[in-house]
């Protein structure tokens, strides 16, 4: 099974998107917005929440806090424009 590379860099940017680099030097613009106000992501509700993002030293996930973070290979996978049966078959 192909392994998606770690995140190596996030920063956050205007209107819900971040800016995401990949140890594969992979890098760009995720929109998050759509996710904004719904569920767990009313976190976000506040702002400042957003502004948080950070890469979880355990999981290495994208993070906000404890309770709130997203797969970064879901990330890596929007950002390269593919899906995961496109990406594994490479």
């Amino acid at each position: 099974m192909k392994l998606f590379p770690k995140v190596s860099e996030v920063k956050p940017l205007p209107g819900y998107k971040i800016w995401v680099k990949y140890a594969d030097g992979k890098s760009g613009e995720v929109d998050l917005s759509d996710m904004k106000g719904k569920g767990v992501f009313k976190f976000w509700d506040d702002a400042d929440n957003f502004y948080k993002v950070h890469i979880d030293e355990i999981t290495g996930a994208i993070a906000w806090s404890n309770q709130l973070d997203i797969c970064p290979d879901s990330v890596y996978l929007q950002l390269i424009g593919k899906n995961f049966e496109e990406y594994a078959s490479h």
